[in-house]
């Protein structure tokens, strides 16, 4: 009995040790792993998903790995974007000075606030035609279609209202998605100290940017056609009473020409068609000729025949 108690203790200081250590030794653990590698923000929290690349960076004694962000599905309606259209319109107008009503335009879009884009003027018969392209605010678009019906007749006229907004707010959701890659990539860059890991995520970064620039490109033209409107203006001038004025007469002598060779071109299209028909009357007719000879000399050779 009075072993019992000593042996009794020693078994008890056993045992808190062995669960001392482990517990000791599962910390230590989870510190280590813990302090291991980069640590980068989550991007789901940022709005975008996860892609299945990865780019892992060497850390201290362990890897981090950096997720990359794809784009988004954009929604249109929880945005708050205000409404993106592209305004263009065409014009076709009568006019008695194509010259000056092209000058007109030209100070009409300047009135508006915006600028003469191209002019194409040229010499049909014995009228000017042109083509007149303006680029006038957004704002002042209906403005200047009165003051282009204006200046003239209108032949005819057409105008259009494209609702871009999806694919401008699609566009941002983008550029947002990359423009967060791109803060993260440089992260992992100023937390990389191996020369791989660098070059890994040089080589992401200037992939990045390269995306990131193309939809900063795409998002300019769009803002540009949504912001200053296109008005193409069509300019013609009347034709003269009676038509053309004045007699011209190497063209009549080229009608003549073109009516004379035309005329051939019927007589051999004719020919070729009716030669079947012509090749079997003739052969027809021959025979028609050498039966009827044969009939003839008939009678004849039998009244030679009764006098002998």
């Amino acid at each position: 009995m009075k072993y019992k108690i000593p042996i009794i203790i020693v078994v008890c200081i056993l045992l808190a040790g062995a669960v001392g250590y482990m517990v000791l030794s599962s910390g230590t653990f989870a510190n280590t792993h813990s302090s291991q590698g980069v640590t980068v923000g989550s991007p789901v929290s940022k709005g975008y998903s996860l892609a299945n690349e990865n780019i892992i960076v060497s850390g201290s004694g362990g890897a981090a790995i950096a997720p990359v962000p794809t784009s988004v599905s954009s929604d249109v309606g929880g945005t708050g974007t205000d409404t993106k259209i592209i305004s263009t319109a065409d014009v076709t107008l009568e006019v008695s000075d194509v010259t000056a009503t092209a000058d007109a335009l030209k100070d009409l879009a300047v009135a508006q606030g915006g600028y003469l884009s191209s002019t194409n003027i040229q010499n049909y018969g014995s009228r000017l035609t042109g083509t007149v392209i303006i680029r006038v605010p957004q704002a002042g678009f209906d403005t200047a279609i009165a003051g282009v019906k204006a200046l003239g007749t209108v032949k005819s006229i057409s105008t259009s209202r494209q609702d871009v907004t999806e694919q401008y707010v699609d566009l941002q959701a983008q550029k947002t998605s990359y423009t967060n890659q791109l803060a993260q990539y440089n992260v992992i860059m100023k937390q990389s100290t191996k020369v791989e890991d660098i070059i890994a995520v040089q080589e992401q970064i200037d992939a990045v940017q390269t995306q990131l620039d193309e939809l900063n490109g795409r998002l300019n033209y769009l803002n540009n056609r949504i912001d200053i409107s296109t008005i193409t203006v069509y300019l013609q001038e009347p034709e003269p009473v009676g038509g053309q004025a004045g007699h011209d007469f190497v063209a009549t002598i080229n009608d003549g020409i073109a009516g004379f060779l035309g005329m051939i071109d019927l007589l051999i299209i004719g020919l070729f068609t009716l030669l079947p028909l012509i090749i079997l009357g003739g052969i027809g007719y021959g025979v028609y000729r050498w039966n009827r000879g044969r009939k003839a000399a008939a009678p004849a050779q039998m009244e030679e025949k009764k006098q002998e």
